[in-house]
């Protein structure tokens, strides 16, 4: 059996065999009611009359249990079969019935042609041309007995060429059915594929994607949008509650398209972000599109430039600010050991003495960063390198200072420049003891080494038991020349952050219950840090 025949298990194949079924069954009721009735008493003049309502019950009955038994064929030979034997009832009732007269012999080519459907190419024609031979045989053996039926040879003779035109054109046809139904699945595939492809970039995309309709409620949010935002789940939701700032942008939007919204943050520790919109019309329902934008790295980006600039500034005039700062430290040092001045004027001295210092501090940590060298990360056993750190620390500490050193068993490894991370932990360490002093007699600072339960990854705090940052502070305690001390000179959690990010560590500053100050350093992998 060759060609391309219908698929048995498709739901198209299924459907097709359901109505031929239904067909056969609706034409052996009519027969049936037709040998019950007196309208085939002209036709049973020239018929045997026994043999048609035989052969009428018998088409009945016959396909009545073949549409219950044969409903999911598994095999082409089933529908062979089926049609086979229909094609060979149906000739045997146009014999009964007297030939061409009765009008059966278009049953044939409708059985044939319904038969093409389902099976294509040679062994489709098979059947038109057992139908066919049929059809001329019987008539041929109806001629021996009913010498008029020799009159019918050309009528039987069309019906058998109508029989092989029906299978080529029913053939024909449902080829180009099948060539459109296999082209549109395709495209139905591509355009599927493509949709996915769609949704997968879409939430693959770091920039975050929101479809807001006319009352703010959430129609698509990507997971971009729903990290940048803090949320697990959106769609379907009005954004009104879960994210004001955003809606009172979008408002600002909506009134003057041509401003640009104010950037935003949307969570207490999140990163900075910039929406912008978009108006999205789907027919008669208008869509607002928001995109949300993480600008913390070009705002980190331009703070790096704006610092490596002012780097090259003052190498370029640090010693033409030195030289008359060191002279003016002098001169007050000089003030300040007179026999002469009084208790005012030796505090203007100290003054004097004081900021002249600061100044040459601030110089000093910027051209740290206009010098600063590449990291160079080794293999590093956390755990050993920290009682090494503790123990070398301790040697340079007063007596109202207490450095506590707190391990998990096990290695924990990581990979780090360990000068840099040692310029990192003084800088936390010394901060901390400075604030727990300012609250308690003895400043003490306790060093937490751990591995994260979720990530898996060395983790290590840096807790003292001062007073904390406020809350009004903390989005500002990592930018640069930020300070709330007199003293200070606001680069110290930069630098720090600076070296631990060059070594793809993460330092963050998290609040305490039980009050005090907690900087956390997120180490990275030893195994995924080049």
């Amino acid at each position: 059996m060759t060609g391309e025949p219908l698929a048995l298990s498709s739901q198209q194949g299924q459907r097709i065999l359901k109505i031929y079924h239904l067909y056969r069954i609706a034409i052996g009721v009519m027969l049936v009611v037709l040998i019950s009735s007196d309208l085939d008493n002209q036709l049973l003049e020239l018929a045997n009359d026994k043999l048609f309502k035989y052969g009428s019950w018998l088409y009945l009955i016959l396909n009545g249990f073949i549409a219950l038994t044969v409903r999911r064929p598994q095999h082409l030979a089933q529908v062979f079969s089926l049609s086979m034997v229909d094609v060979i009832l149906l000739s045997g009732l146009f014999y009964a019935a007297g030939g061409t007269p009765s009008g059966i012999g278009n049953l044939v080519i409708v059985a044939v042609a319904i038969a093409n459907i389902l099976l294509r190419g040679r062994i489709g024609l098979l059947i038109a041309a057992v139908a066919a031979i049929g059809l001329i045989y019987l008539t041929f053996y109806l001629s021996l007995s009913d010498p008029a039926a020799a009159s019918q040879y050309v009528q039987v003779g069309a019906l058998g060429a109508l029989c092989f035109t029906a299978a080529l054109f029913v053939q024909g046809i449902t080829r180009r059915l099948q060539v459109s139904e296999t082209l549109a699945e395709k495209r139905a595939a591509d355009v599927a594929n493509l949709e996915a492809l769609n949704a997968l970039i879409l939430q693959r995309m770091r920039t975050g994607i929101l479809v807001l309709d006319g009352q703010h409620r959430v129609l698509l949010a990507n997971q971009g949008a729903l990290s940048l935002l803090g949320r697990d789940e959106l769609a379907g939701k009005i954004l009104d509650p879960h994210s004001p700032d955003l809606m009172k942008r979008l408002q600002h939007w909506q009134r003057n398209p041509t401003l640009r919204p104010l950037s935003m943050q949307a969570v207490a520790d999140g990163p900075v972000l910039q929406p912008s919109f978009v108006t999205l019309q789907r027919g008669e329902q208008q869509d607002t599109l928001v995109f949300l934008d993480d600008i913390s790295q070009i705002a980190q980006q331009a703070q790096q430039l704006k610092l490596a600039s002012l780097g090259r500034l003052t190498a370029g005039i640090a010693h033409e600010i030195r030289n008359p700062l060191g002279a003016i430290s002098h001169a007050a040092q000089l003030l300040q050991e007179s026999e002469d001045l009084d208790g005012p004027d030796l505090r203007l001295a100290q003054i004097i003495q004081d900021h002249s210092r600061r100044m040459n501090l601030v110089i000093e940590n910027v051209l740290q960063l206009s010098r600063r060298r590449q990291a160079e990360p080794q293999l590093l056993d956390l755990k050993y390198w920290l009682h090494r750190f503790a123990a070398e620390f301790r040697t340079t500490t007063s007596e109202n200072q207490l450095l506590h050193l707190d391990t998990t068993g096990g290695t924990i490894q990581t990979r780090m420049d360990p000068n840099q991370l040692t310029q990192v932990l003084t800088n936390l360490v010394e901060n901390g003891l400075r604030h727990s002093a300012m609250q308690h007699k003895q400043g003490q600072v306790w060093l937490k080494l751990f591995r994260d339960a979720d990530s898996d990854l060395p983790v290590l705090e840096v807790l003292d038991n001062g007073a904390g940052v406020p809350v009004e502070h903390l989005q500002n305690i990592f930018e640069p020349f930020y300070t709330t001390e007199n003293k200070g000179t606001g680069l110290g959690l930069y630098i720090s952050r600076e070296l631990c990010e060059s070594n793809q560590a993460r330092l963050d500053y998290k609040t305490r219950d039980v009050g005090g100050g907690c900087f956390r350093i997120t180490f990275a992998h030893p195994r995924k840090l080049s």
